[in-house]
């Protein structure tokens, strides 16, 4: 996946699946996004930092003229150079040590969970939902997949903190991924938090991209 605009692309369209968010509107060198997350509302995906760095800075400017909180979002393979023209650009970080990933799905390890808990995998249109359920019915665990053409996003991996290291993780991956195949979406992407690239990168996934996030300063 050598054409990192395309990559972004891609998983754009499945993130926004998974979270059921309206169309992206193209924007001068990105996408916008009415995305109405927890602690922003609008999100803008740069698609051409690395070609065009240019474009990284008339991004940054639209933020201003955002009525409501809005990010910038940019993947690049040269993640010191963004971040000098951001930060010249007047915005500050939420992150800087996130990570585009990608991997073939059905090289995957796999995961089964065992008693007493008990998984279930529900695909909705492009939704997959995975939920490992306790002995008393509690979720412990769950995650979705945001299904694009031939591209599955994962996303929300999250296990409750009395169920971690039993491999919860793991077996939601797992049940992702075969659910994702059978629906001819074998090739996976992620954004990775620092903590969830250890997991990812114990699965196979690499790194394509870092990924900084940014915003007006006191947003």
């Amino acid at each position: 996946m050598s054409d990192l605009r395309e990559t972004v692309i891609a998983w754009q369209l499945g993130w926004a699946a998974s979270r059921e968010l309206p169309s992206a509107q193209p924007v001068d060198g990105g996408l916008r996004v009415e995305c109405r997350q927890q602690l922003r509302d609008v999100e803008i995906f740069a698609l051409h930092a690395d070609d065009d760095p240019d474009s990284v800075t008339r991004l940054a400017e639209m933020l201003p003229a955002e009525p409501d909180t809005a990010w910038l979002t940019v993947a690049t393979r040269e993640p010191d150079r963004v971040a000098a023209l951001l930060e010249a650009a007047g915005l500050e970080f939420y992150s800087r040590v996130e990570a585009l990933m990608t991997t073939d799905l059905r090289t995957q390890p796999v995961r089964t969970v065992a008693a007493p808990y008990r998984l279930h995998t529900e695909v909705t249109g492009p939704v997959v939902h995975v939920t490992v359920l306790a002995d008393d019915g509690t979720e412990a665990a769950r995650g979705y997949a945001g299904l694009a053409g031939s591209y599955a996003v994962i996303d929300r991996i999250l296990t409750a903190p009395e169920h971690r290291r039993r491999s919860l993780g793991t077996a939601v991956m797992t049940a992702l991924a075969e659910a994702a195949i059978a629906a001819g979406a074998p090739q996976g992407l992620l954004v990775g938090s620092v903590e969830g690239q250890a997991l990812y990168g114990s699965l196979g996934w690499s790194k394509v991209a870092d990924v900084l996030v940014a915003k007006l300063p006191g947003a």
